[in-house]
């Protein structure tokens, strides 16, 4: 399969970031990244502008989030043509990106933050919904705002990816039970913004510059369809947005160690099941291969963990209904999360 690395979840001027989607673009494009989804809160300005598409070779996707009239329940929307009114409750806007065509992500849905009072935490409280494609698992900016401390912020503030470790507990538990009903699809965001902050009265820090965060959080999308210039707009992003709603993708912390090349797959005989799909046979093997020569891969089912191994690969036979999905740690430290494939369910 084809392998696509790219960065969501960000703003720019149109909305509350520092940096002009030209910049954004630029920051992109001198990292390599194949593409990016902008999400401007509650406006589609760039998309009007005529933003979306080809870039050089990075490819400019351009959503929106959306939040409720609390300023709560953010929802990471795909592929719409308009942004919806935040008088709106999150029922009613995740069922109207839905019937457009489009699809979403809650967005840092369990947010707990209070160290920083003009940024208080917006997390998702609306879960009697079934009508968003996944869940924002890793997000950067709040992970980093959620280990803020007195002893470490001025470390923290100089160097924003340090302090990243992993994503939530309760949203990874979350995903899992979920995953038991229905595919639900995980990604990673940067959630970039760019802010610059004043420390000591004298000296203001840019925390979260685009081209730095950019190393961090990444999607990663498995295609057999081919992203770059030689095809069209409209092919491009669909090879984009099907990756995303089928969960045909995994999103790692890039700052630890390039996470391409990392693969999870089932094998039945000669048929192969990727990330994202759902299989009746039980008797089927995992399949996990690593882009470095070890590393510590973690297999999980329904949530719990059902075997470890240190290698740069690894093969699970599978005789139990489920919904399995890996994580791998390297130096102990949390690196990369595939998506669910689901057993017999």
């Amino acid at each position: 399969m084809n392998e696509y690395v790219g960065a969501i979840h960000m703003h720019s001027i149109y909305s509350d970031g520092s940096g002009s989607v030209e910049e954004i673009l630029q920051a992109a494009q001198e990292i390599g990244l194949d593409y990016i989804i902008l999400t401007d809160h509650n406006t589609l300005r760039a998309k009007d502008e005529g933003y979306e598409g080809w870039h050089k070779n990075t490819f400019l996707l351009v959503g929106c989030e959306i939040n409720d009239k609390e300023n709560k329940n953010h929802y990471l929307a795909m592929n719409i043509n308009k942004a919806f009114s935040t008088r709106l409750n999150a029922a009613d806007y995740v069922k109207k990106v839905k019937d457009a065509g489009g699809i979403g992500f809650l967005a840092h849905p369990h947010e707990k933050r209070d160290q920083l009072k003009e940024h208080p935490p917006y997390p998702w409280t609306e879960w009697n919904i079934n009508d968003f494609n996944g869940i924002e698992i890793w997000n950067h900016m709040s992970e980093w705002m959620e280990n803020l401390t007195d002893e470490n912020k001025y470390k923290s503030f100089l160097h924003p990816l340090k302090t990243i470790k992993s994503p939530p507990k309760e949203t990874l538990k979350l995903w899992d039970k979920l995953n038991l009903k229905r595919p639900v699809v995980g990604i990673g965001g940067v959630d970039a913004h760019a802010h610059k902050y004043n420390l000591l009265g004298f000296m203001e820090v840019e925390i979260f510059p685009y081209k730095v965060l950019f190393k961090s959080i990444r999607t990663h999308l498995l295609t057999d369809e081919t992203l770059s210039l030689d095809v069209s707009f409209d092919n491009s992003k669909k090879t984009i947005l099907d990756s995303l709603k089928n969960g045909s993708c995994f999103f790692a912390n890039d700052y630890l160690a390039d996470s391409k090349g990392f693969r999870f797959f089932a094998e039945n005989g000669s048929e192969k099941i990727n990330m994202g799909k759902t299989t009746e046979t039980k008797d089927v093997s995992l399949k996990v291969l690593l882009p470095i020569e070890k590393a510590e891969i973690i297999l999980i089912r329904n949530g719990i963990i059902e075997d470890k191994i240190e290698n740069s690969e690894a093969r699970f036979k599978i005789s139990k209904h489920g919904a399995y999905r890996v994580e791998v740690k390297l130096h102990k430290k949390a690196w990369i999360y595939s998506n669910h494939i689901r057993i017999g369910l």
